[in-house]
């Protein structure tokens, strides 16, 4: 599970070479095999969990230069709840509305020329995700996930930044 963890943060700095080099963003996930929910064949997890770090990245590539951040995740559940399906061979997301609501348990640190200069520890839940207004398409992926990681950017990250103009 070491490997994994590697790549996952290996994943987020080279999706960083890939775009802005402006500020670094670094995703580790701390014993995803813990987790609630997640996929079970180990392509699909790694699936999911690189599209939640890729995720990340895209929010942090809006860092002024030199600002690093670091994401660790302890704890994560998305939305729905996985049913075994026989006939589609793969398990199946069903969401109800009722307790399966998408959370995520975090550290974070803000970092500006190798100075914290904000950290934390962070839940995010989003109980109302069927009904709370969202700018992504239906057919994103994992579009509940990254509306409650984009709330949680909005309200905890991105007034730094405005601090700082």
């Amino acid at each position: 599970m070491k490997a994994f963890m590697k790549t996952m943060a290996l994943a987020g700095l080279l999706a960083l070479a890939a775009g802005s080099a402006s500020a670094a963003v670094n995703v580790t996930w701390v014993h995803p095999e813990n987790f609630h929910d997640l996929p079970f064949p180990g392509w699909e997890r790694k699936e999911m969990l690189d599209q939640i770090t890729d995720h990340f990245v895209k929010l942090g590539a809006n860092l002024p230069p030199g600002e690093n951040l670091r994401i660790e995740i302890t704890d994560f559940d998305p939305a729905g709840r996985l049913i075994p399906s026989a006939r589609l061979g793969r398990d199946l997301r069903v969401m109800t509305g009722r307790a399966d609501w998408p959370r995520m348990e975090l550290n974070y640190a803000i970092e500006q020329n190798g100075q914290v200069i904000k950290s934390g520890q962070s839940q995010l839940q989003d109980m109302n995700y069927q009904q709370t207004f969202s700018h992504y398409f239906d057919s994103e992926p994992y579009r509940y996930e990254k509306q409650m990681i984009d709330d949680w950017f909005d309200k905890t990250i991105a007034p730094i930044q405005k601090k700082r103009r």
